[in-house]
């Protein structure tokens, strides 16, 4: 498609190949001559024959192996943080220490759920919804 007949700083129109010996660009229309580039298409991942990357690597075998590694956090809900007391700062160390997450946690994500009547600063990721019953009972979210 043809963008315009007047020159452009934006757009340039396109070279149209392979329309004559008039053009410049007649007959192999830049390709050079002959081979494998000259005649079709070749997909991106093509390696000239030779075992591609993705069939050369190895299978993992057995169950759930093929799965996302990605590490999910584990879950709590508001009302698990009554047990703190008033004022408390909510890490995920806290947490460990008072046995709400195990020892071998890493990230935590607290959300809604139950009720919450103690104020808390919590520095540990919230939902929308836990960030909101938080703050109603007078507590802080960083």
């Amino acid at each position: 498609m043809r963008t315009s007949h007047l020159p452009s700083i934006v757009a340039k129109t396109h070279k149209r190949l392979g329309r004559g010996h008039g053009s410049g660009r007649g007959k192999t229309s830049g390709r050079g001559t002959k081979g494998q580039k000259a005649r079709g298409t070749i997909p991106p991942h093509f390696e000239g024959g030779q075992l591609s990357v993705l069939e050369r690597m190895p299978y993992l075998r057995g169950k759930m192996r093929n799965k996302s590694r990605s590490v999910k956090p584990s879950i709590l809900t508001v009302g698990s943080l009554a047990t703190f007391p008033a004022h408390a700062t909510v890490t995920v160390d806290a947490l460990k220490k008072a046995q709400l997450v195990k020892d071998t946690v890493t990230d935590v994500k607290i959300l809604s759920g139950g009720t919450l009547s103690v104020a808390l600063t919590v520095s540990v990721p919230c939902s929308k919804g836990a960030k909101k019953l938080i703050e109603k009972a007078g507590g802080t979210v960083s």
